[in-house]
């Protein structure tokens, strides 16, 4: 189910390029980031295809999601493409946002992200000339207002520069895009109707209108490339399957319940309404409200319908867990990692809730559970933190103080870190691996103390 976390994002000019002023406090931004297997694997099943088109491997691009009303998706450090809550809601048709998708897609592939930063230099570097030599002319003239607007016109200069290589990247991507869709049998209509909700809310006054909107311009020249694509290819009526728009559909029924009042919801998704989608999200309602008697009426009888669904089960098991019943949320939590096997966010789920079982015959199967989720995504701090639990409540504290030592790496507490690793270093014999990693932790944790500025 959906976890919070808040990050700083380090947001690169191709983000929100100089049609805002970039600052130091706007480049390094908060954001409120949240995991959810179900709303990931159903991105990931239908980007697949696009990054492979793209030469890439999917498992390395990072699909992440910002818990975030605005129309927004950006493409920063490195391979990492971040979605906004509020794109998600606002695609009702699935091919809109897999068109974003392969947009963003296509400034990976294009390494749009190293070339913006070579082009914000430039850009500076031509501000800073136009400046300079404006102000100086400005001082030997004696016309302070000939200096002031030399500095307002390099500025401007530097806007211009890099605005103009900005739009020459959207129409790049938007043509690997097409080409990316092309390649898998994808219509361009996704795509052509998201660039028109763009261009109407161009229409809006500039702090009325979407992050996307600033950051990726739109022009009738993009446009009118995507209409004669679509002129031309036999795929533009292609529809998704069924099942990736039911799919879809179910991830932003459970999504608008998360981010809406209750009623809300229900005014979206009412009783009358019978489908998939719509009953989904009325249970996370009252999930949420909470009124945990009609959430389990509501989950139950989706499972009844479809037993095999992985995400069905760990609703239900998340409504017995935060409501108390632990014990008997685990069998739900172990149904559904058994059907989604190999998804961390699941094992890792099940796993938190065997340790809070606190039951001893159940930390091993955790520890188990969270080995295996660490395979998968071995930065996770929580995980580390409830291995350290584990391992504790099983009497072995050496392991217990290096799941500690890896916790605080991630979380950059390097002072709990050296002290932990320092800790456990003392429970293992020289030349054994757990020795070995609490002395790599300790000197990763040391050096970046002191290369800190």
């Amino acid at each position: 189910m959906f976890k919070v976390i808040r990050v700083a994002i380090t947001i690169l000019c191709l983000l929100l390029p100089l049609l805002v002023s970039i600052t130091p406090a706007f480049a390094q931004s908060k954001r409120i980031l949240i995991r959810d297997a179900e709303t990931e694997s159903t991105i990931r099943a239908y980007t697949k295809p696009l990054f492979e088109a793209a030469g890439l491997v999917p498992s390395d691009v990072g699909i992440k999601l910002i818990l975030d009303s605005s129309l927004n998706a950006f493409v920063t450090g490195g391979q990492n493409i971040y979605l906004h809550t509020g794109l998600i809601l606002n695609t009702t048709n699935v091919d809109e946002l897999i068109g974003v998708i392969a947009h963003e897609t296509g400034h990976i592939s294009g390494g749009h992200l190293a070339r913006s930063s070579d082009a914000m230099n430039d850009a500076k570097t031509l501000g800073i000339v136009a400046t300079i030599l404006g102000v100086s002319a400005g001082i030997l003239s004696g016309r302070g207002d000939v200096a002031a607007a030399a500095a307002a016109g390099g500025t401007e200069l530097t806007k211009r520069s890099f605005l103009k290589f900005s739009r020459t990247q959207e129409s790049s991507a938007d043509q690997a895009a097409l080409t990316l869709l092309e390649s898998n049998g994808m219509s361009a209509r996704g795509l052509y109707d998201f660039l028109h909700v763009l261009e109407d809310n161009d229409l809006l006054s500039p702090e009325r209108q979407d992050p996307y909107q600033r950051s990726h311009p739109v022009t009738r020249e993009r446009i009118a490339v995507i209409e004669n694509h679509m002129v031309d290819s036999p795929f533009t009526d292609a529809r998704p399957p069924s099942a990736v728009q039911l799919a879809h559909d179910r991830v932003r029924a459970k999504l608008f319940a998360y981010t809406h009042p209750f009623i809300t919801t229900l005014r979206e998704y009412p009783k009358t309404d019978t489908s998939i989608a719509a009953r989904y999200a009325r249970a996370f309602a009252y999930y949420k409200r909470p009124d945990l008697e009609t959430a389990l009426t509501l989950i139950d009888e989706l499972i009844t319908e479809m037993p095999e669904d992985a995400y069905f089960h760990e609703l239900k098991a998340e409504m017995l867990f935060d409501h108390g019943q632990v014990a008997q949320a685990v069998p739900y939590y172990e149904l559904a990692s058994s059907l989604a096997p190999d998804t961390a966010i699941l094992l890792i789920e099940l796993a938190r809730a065997q340790v809070a079982t606190e039951d001893p015959a159940m930390m091993e199967p955790a520890i188990k559970n969270l080995k295996r989720s660490l395979f998968f995504e071995p930065r996770s701090s929580f995980a580390w933190n409830q291995l350290a639990i584990a391992y504790g409540r099983s009497d072995r504290m050496g392991l217990s103080a290096l799941a500690m030592a890896e916790e605080a790496m991630l979380q950059r507490r390097y002072s709990d870190a050296v002290y932990q690793a320092g800790k456990a270093e003392t429970m293992f014999n020289p030349g054994t691996k757990e020795h070995l990693q609490a002395a790599d932790i300790m000197n990763a944790a040391e050096n970046a103390v002191s290369q800190a500025p």
